[in-house]
């Protein structure tokens, strides 16, 4: 996020300021983006418009009173997963508003796709902040909160489905007699180049699929395994899966 809102301008190094625990995280972050470190909770927020909340569930269960009332009249952002709006607006009971988001790991490159949804309709001035945070990592999408699990179960989990995916390409490959780096070069590129095609056209995956596979072919062969298998089904249930942990999940958080 750091990151995107630089390269876009969004904002300067000394516009952002952030804090952490005792673990080196905060000022190891600070060096490597430019951005301040301070320890200090009340000079971090005194003049800020957003506080973005970007730590782990028990940091998030642990924060003290005396830190959140400093975010009294702030917006509050929070990028966890599973922890659900009510339970950041009862921590941060003085913000003005509180957005909970779900991004994914490719906005680390500006490639990510976020789906947020806020406690109270979003004034211009917080659109304007919720954008440019969110947007700096990729596409924003506002949603409902009672979406969110499945968006945490379908673009927040699902970079690790399709690196299990590419994975798979790979050691197919390697299986078919190739060098262990071509099969990895030539899954990745696949994969990649298959999803900017579907990007860039208007027809469906599964148009595009069937003008890859001819009667008696290649392509019909190895589709004949996958819908052997029940490979949509899996996915289906991958998704589902994950869905019910990140309900789970809201649930312990209150």
């Amino acid at each position: 996020m750091i990151v995107g809102l630089l390269n876009k301008r969004y904002a300067t190094s000394t516009e952002i300021i952030c804090t952490s625990a005792d673990d080196g995280t905060g000022p190891t972050l600070a060096t490597k983006t430019g951005i301040i470190y301070s320890d200090q909770a009340n000079s971090i927020l005194a003049e800020a418009g957003a506080l973005v909340l970007a730590i782990k569930p028990q940091q998030f269960k642990a924060l003290e009173p005396s830190f959140t009332a400093l975010a009294a009249g702030k917006l509050v952002i929070s990028i966890l997963a599973g922890t659900p709006i009510r339970a950041i607006a009862a921590k941060f009971a003085g913000a003005r508003n509180v957005v909970r988001a779900m991004p994914n790991t490719p906005g680390q490159i500006g490639a990510g796709i976020t789906c947020f949804a806020s406690l109270h309709p979003l004034s211009a001035e917080d659109k304007v902040l919720v954008d440019q945070a969110l947007g700096a990592m990729g596409p924003v999408i506002p949603v409902e909160e009672a979406d969110l699990d499945a968006v945490t179960a379908l673009s927040g989990s699902g970079p690790a489905y399709v690196f299990e995916f590419i994975a798979g390409l790979r050691d197919g490959g390697i299986a078919a007699g190739l060098k262990p780096e071509v099969a990895y070069q030539l899954a990745m590129e696949t994969v990649l180049g298959s999803a900017k095609l579907l990007l860039q056209s208007e027809q469906t995956p599964e148009f595009l699929r069937d003008q890859v596979t001819s009667p008696g072919g290649t392509t019909l062969a190895g589709l004949k395994v996958m819908n052997d298998s029940n490979f949509r089904k899996t996915l289906g249930e991958t998704v589902l899966a994950a869905q019910k942990r990140s309900r789970e999940l809201a649930a312990l958080a209150g």
